[in-house]
Order: C-alpha cells, then sequence, then structure tokens
C-alpha cells in the first residue's frame, strides 16, 4: 500500500489516473471471479434444498440433476449461450457473435447464471421425470431459452434497455424464466402419484428439512455474489454501490423469512419451516432485480411482501390449479420473480430520486416494468411448452408407475442416497 501511495505522489497527474484505473480495474475482475465463485457453490445450496424437499428415494436423481446442470451449463453457454445474448444484433431481440465467445471472469460468472435458471426447473419436478428427458431441457434451457432473453436487458442494446427496463441481477431475468418453465414441466410431467387423491391434496413431506435448511442458509450467502458481482466493477463509487447492494440483499433475505414465518403462524396455527425457508428465497428473488435500485427501507418492504407473497402462491398453484410443483419452485423464483420486478416501478430510486409510482417518480417506470414481466413470462411459457411437448412426444417425460414408486436412484441412476433397510419409507409408498 504504501509503495501504491509513493507512485500516486511522485506520478503525474494522467499517470497516477492511469493506475488508479488500472488497480480499479483488477479489483473489478477479482470481485466478478470472486462472486462467481460464490454463485458456484449456489449450486450445492440447490442440491440440498430440493433434495431435503422430496422423498429420500430420489436424492440421488437430484443430486445428479444439479451436477449435469453445471456440466452442461458451462459448455453449452461457452459455446453459444454467451455469443446469443451478448454478440452483435440489429433488432435488439436477437443476438449472436460466433462460437466461443467471452473470456475470464466475464465469461465464468455469467454461466454461473445460466446453470442458476436451468437448476430452478429440477426441484419443480423432482421424483417423476426422466433423467434423458431432462438432460436435453437442461441444455436447451442453457443454450437457447435463457440466453437469447438475458440479452434483451443485459446486452446492452436490447430492446428492453432501450425502453428503460431495470433488472439488477435477474429477478426476472435469471429467476422469473426459470420459475415459468418450471410451472411449465410441473404441470405436463403431472402430478406424483398419490398427491391427489378424490380431490383432496395429500401432504408428500420432505424427507430431511435440516438438509433443506443448510442449503437455504448456503443459497443465502451465494446471493451475495449473484447481486453484489452484478455490479460487474469495483473500486470507488463501485465499491460503494456493490457493497450496498450486499447490505440491500441481506435486509430483503431476512424480511422474506419473516413474512412467511408470521403467516404461516397466523393460517396454519403454528411457524412452519418449510414455507419460512422459501420465504427467505422469495425475499431474495424479490430483490434480485432492485437491489441497485432500492432504499434499505424499500428492500425489507419488497422482502416481507415476497416472503407472504409466496405462501398464498404455494397454496394456490397447488390446491387450485393441481399442479404439482415439488418444492415451489415456481412460487419461489416465478411469481417473487415477477413481483421483484414491479416492485421497482412502485417505490425504486435511481440514486436520491424516486422512480416509483408511491416515492413521486409516476407510472411510467412501473408500466415499462411490467412489460418486462409479461415479456419473460411469455417466452419462458411458451419455449417451454414447445420444447416439452416435443419431448413429450419424442422420449416421454415421465418414468413409469412402478419406476417411481421404486424411486428414482435405483431405477434411473442404479444406487441410493442412504443404503440400508428403509421398511417405512416403502411401506408408505406402497
Amino acid at each position: 500500500m504504501s509503495l501504491l501511495l509513493t507512485l500516486f505522489q511522485e506520478a503525474p497527474v494522467s499517470e497516477a489516473a492511469a493506475v488508479l484505473e488500472q488497480v480499479n480495474g483488477d479489483m473489478g475482475m477479482l470481485w466478478m471471479l470472486i462472486s462467481g465463485i460464490l454463485v458456484f457453490f449456489m449450486q450445492a445450496g440447490f442440491t440440498l434444498v430440493e433434495s431435503g424437499m422430496t422423498r429420500s428415494k430420489n436424492a440421488v436423481n437430484i443430486a445428479m440433476k444439479n451436477l449435469l446442470d453445471i456440466c452442461v451449463g458451462s459448455i453449452t453457454f461457452w459455446l453459444v449461450g454467451y455469443s446469443l445474448m451478448y454478440g452483435d444484433t440489429s433488432n435488439g431481440w436477437f443476438f449472436w457473435g460466433g462460437l466461443f465467445q467471452g473470456e475470464g471472469a466475464d465469461l465464468f460468472f455469467q454461466t454461473m447464471f445460466a446453470a442458476t435458471a436451468a437448476t430452478i426447473v429440477s426441484g419443480a419436478i423432482a421424483g417423476r421425470t426422466k433423467y434423458t428427458t431432462y438432460i436435453v431441457f437442461s441444455l436447451v434451457m442453457t443454450a437457447i431459452i435463457y440466453p437469447i432473453s438475458g440479452g434483451w436487458q443485459w446486452q446492452g442494446e436490447g430492446w428492453l434497455t432501450k425502453m428503460g427496463f431495470i433488472d439488477f441481477a435477474g429477478s426476472s431475468i435469471v429467476h422469473s424464466v426459470g420459475g415459468w418453465a418450471a410451472l411449465v414441466a410441473a404441470f405436463m410431467v403431472g402430478p406424483r402419484i398419490g398427491k391427489y387423491v378424490n380431490g383432496k391434496v395429500i401432504p408428500i413431506p420432505g424427507h430431511n428439512q435440516i438438509l433443506a435448511t443448510l442449503g437455504v442458509f448456503i443459497l443465502w450467502l451465494g446471493w451475495f455474489g449473484f447481486n453484489g458481482g452484478s455490479q460487474l466493477a469495483w473500486g470507488g463509487d463501485d465499491a460503494t454501490a456493490a457493497s450496498n447492494v450486499v447490505l440491500i440483499t441481506n435486509l430483503a433475505a431476512a424480511a422474506g423469512g419473516l413474512g412467511a414465518l408470521i403467516t404461516t403462524w397466523i393460517w396454519y396455527g403454528k411457524p412452519n419451516l418449510g414455507q419460512t425457508l422459501n420465504g427467505v428465497l422469495a425475499g431474495l428473488v424479490s430483490i434480485t432485480a432492485g437491489c441497485g435500485n432500492m432504499t434499505a427501507g424499500g428492500a425489507v418492504l419488497a422482502g416481507l411482501l415476497g416472503g407472504i407473497l409466496v405462501v398464498f402462491s404455494i397454496e394456490f398453484i397447488e390446491k387450485k390449479l393441481k399442479i404439482d410443483d415439488a418444492i415451489g419452485a415456481a412460487s419461489v423464483h416465478g411469481v417473487a420473480g415477477a413481483w421483484g420486478t414491479l416492485v421497482i416501478g412502485l417505490w425504486g430510486v435511481d440514486g436520491d430520486t424516486g422512480i416509483g409510482l408511491f416515492n413521486g417518480g409516476g407510472a411510467a417506470q412501473l408500466g415499462t416494468q411490467a412489460i418486462g414481466v409479461l415479456a419473460y413470462a411469455v417466452w419462458a411459457i411458451a419455449l417451454s411448452f414447445i420444447v416439452l411437448g416435443i419431448l413429450k412426444a419424442t422420449m416421454g417425460l415421465r418414468v413409469t408407475e412402478e419406476v417411481e414408486i421404486e424411486g428414482l436412484d435405483i431405477s434411473e441412476h442404479g444406487s441410493i442416497a442412504y443404503p440400508g433397510k428403509r421398511v417405512r419409507e416403502m411401506d408408505e409408498d406402497r
């Protein structure tokens, strides 16, 4: 540090500015690299959440799907995804810059987001989906569905960018795209055996809520990189902004957990762990779009309402729509993602200036945010229906009844997560 100060003192102003710019550039690259590593670690969190909230006989299958997502996503996004997202464009809708684009920390960081979008689908269709079919869908998600729509905002010349749409770290671009795809997948695959009996919804509890809790803590940690790294720079004002993004993210997550906790305590009579865990995740998703355009108080309110909303959404999708989303992925990522994008138009800020409907900014930003939310929903739902429809007609989406009852671990992978006698679970299943 003393050497750096000496250089600044002895160098002309122009040279000192060049040195400062170089240092900030290096620090920015380091910050993105560290943030990308944190986002990579989120795959471990997803694995624990999804496996803990579902049956033990499918834990290996969950782990294999999450491993697949990071392996497939890393290759396909490097091959074509980055180019489809950040390549040249003449219309703001579609992008291309050739194969094997991107490099270094930037490519690594962006790749982790693509893998996250694919992983969201995994938990929703747990326990009854063919592994081979999931492989194909994960490939299409990371290579085509996510990258093309991501470019609409993050490429810089996309049509949503020009409209003034704001999605700082991906409430819609990453989470709602994955969430709506998960909803379509759960609908098309159909409910698990025994979920709906004579018109009644039968709970199918997960096998290990402690694993699920640990997974949420890992995701919470990784989200600091997910949102903070989306500043894409470090040093000076960027360092201050990135630090504030991390703070805002933490506040919203805490508020989301409390929102779900209080809601379930009132509704169910007891505070429910599973719903509270989803409330934390909903709080995180709810602030992902606006973490760079929200005050601390606004973040707490956004997260709190997101945590409340996710409880009602899970109940509605499961009991009214009769769609069996095994872990509530569509609600946590799709519904909360839409909410987190819209809330910028309600009380978002640009520096010290209110840009929301309720803080003096008028309705313009809310309208723009709504267009973006609708665009990502339509894109993800339409493409998912097309891809899954083709897969259903060719490969099939669902395992046989016998395989589902036995568990996908044995039939799909030839191993189980917990060796030993499991009489109680087998008796319950049969």
